[in-house]
C-alpha cells in the first residue's frame, strides 16, 4: 500500500512517521522581573547538542517575522529542553511574552556559534550585568565542573531587576553583587570589585564579562593594565545566523569578524566597542516605533478583554 502524500507543513509541527509531533513548544514560563522572561521550550535535538556558550535564532512566526538570536541559558538533555531568558525591549520579545505554557515558538534553530572554551586554569571571574547574567550561567556551570575557582560578580541598576541570584550563588565561590542605587550588595559599578580581583595575587587566570556593550568595554579596559585574558560575548544585530547577511559584523583587532560564526565570543582587549555600538543604532528609529506600536496594540487589546 502506498503511503499517504505528506501533507502541507503546519507551523510549529514536524511530520515524522505519518503522525504529528509539536515541536518547539513552551513548557513552563516565569517572570523574573518586571520585564524579563525565563521559558523552557520543548527542543531535544538542540538540548542534546549544545554547550555553554552557544545560542540559538527564534521567530515567532513564519510570516516574515524577525529572526532574533537569545542565548541558551540552560538546558536538560534527557528531559528534552531548553532555557531562554530575555528582556521585553522590542516587538518580537514583547509577543514572546505574550506565549503561554503549552503555545509553540514557530522556528527555532540551533545551537549556533561557537562553545565557550572551558578548561581547568585556575581562578575564573565570570562577570554578569543585567540579562547578561542569563548567558553567564552556563558558563559559570561549565567552569565550576573543571575544577576551577569561580568568582561571580553581578550588576544591575537596582535589586529587583537582579535576576538567577540563587543558581549564581550554589555555583560561585564567591559571589558579589553590585546595584547602581545600592539597594542590593555593593553600590558601585562592577568594574569596581573586578579591579580589585584583578590586583589580588594570583590574579585570575581568566576574565568572562557579559551584558550590554558598555559594561563589557569598561571591563576589557579594567583587566588590561593587569594583562588578564577577557572574553565578551557580544550580541549584535542578527539574521541568519549562518553568516550569509553580515549583519553581525564587528572589528576585532583590525579584522572583520561575524559574531554568528566566528564568536559569539571574542577577545575583549580587541573588540571596537565603539563601532559595535554606533552600528547597534542603526534601526533604533524603527525599533521604537515598533515597540510603541506593540504597547498600543496590547493596550487595545487588554481595552476590547475588559469590555467583554
Amino acid at each position: 500500500m502506498n503511503a499517504p502524500p505528506f501533507p502541507a507543513i503546519i507551523p510549529g509541527y514536524y511530520r515524522y512517521s505519518y503522525r504529528l509531533i509539536l515541536m518547539n513548544r513552551i513548557l513552563s514560563k516565569t517572570q523574573l522581573s518586571d520585564d524579563v522572561f525565563m521559558m523552557k521550550v520543548e527542543a531535544p535535538l538542540i538540548a542534546r547538542e549544545r554547550l555553554p556558550g552557544q545560542f540559538i535564532i527564534l521567530q515567532i512566526n513564519n510570516d516574515f517575522g524577525e529572526r532574533i538570536p537569545l542565548t541558551i541559558a540552560d538546558a536538560d538533555a534527557e528531559q528534552g529542553w531548553i532555557a531562554i531568558i530575555f528582556q521585553t525591549v522590542g516587538r518580537t520579545t514583547h509577543l514572546l511574552a505574550e506565549k503561554n505554557v503549552g503555545d509553540t515558538i514557530e522556528s527555532v534553530l540551533g545551537p549556533l556559534g561557537h562553545p565557550t572554551h572551558i578548561e581547568r586554569v585556575g581562578t575564573v571571574v565570570c562577570v554578569g550585568g543585567g540579562i547578561g547574567v542569563a548567558p553567564l550561567h552556563p558558563i559559570v556551570k561549565g567552569m565550576k565542573a573543571a575544577g576551577n575557582r569561580v568568582i561571580v560578580i553581578m550588576g544591575a541598576r537596582t535589586k529587583s531587576l537582579l535576576i538567577m541570584e540563587e543558581q549564581m550563588r550554589a555555583l560561585a565561590d564567591e559571589l558579589i553583587i553590585c546595584t547602581d542605587d545600592g539597594s542590593c550588595g555593593r553600590k558601585a559599578l562592577v568594574t569596581e570589585p573586578l579591579k580589585e580581583i584583578c590586583g589580588r595575587e594570583p590574579k585570575p587566570a581568566c576574565v568572562v564579562a557579559i551584558g550590554p556593550p558598555i559594561m563589557m568595554k569598561f571591563c576589557a579596559e579594567a583587566t588590561r593594565p593587569f594583562g588578564v585574558r577577557t572574553l565578551v560575548s557580544l550580541n549584535t544585530i542578527m539574521i541568519d545566523g549562518t553568516g550569509m547577511c553580515g549583519g553581525c559584523r564587528v572589528t576585532v583587532g583590525g579584522e572583520t569578524k561575524f559574531v554568528c560564526v566566528d564568536g559569539p565570543e571574542f577577545d575583549g582587549h580587541k573588540v571596537d566597542f565603539d563601532n559595535m555600538m554606533k552600528r547597534l543604532k542603526a534601526y533604533r528609529r524603527q525599533e521604537e516605533h515598533a515597540h510603541e506600536q506593540c504597547h498600543l496594540e496590547q493596550a487595545a487589546r487588554q481595552k476590547g478583554a475588559a469590555v467583554a
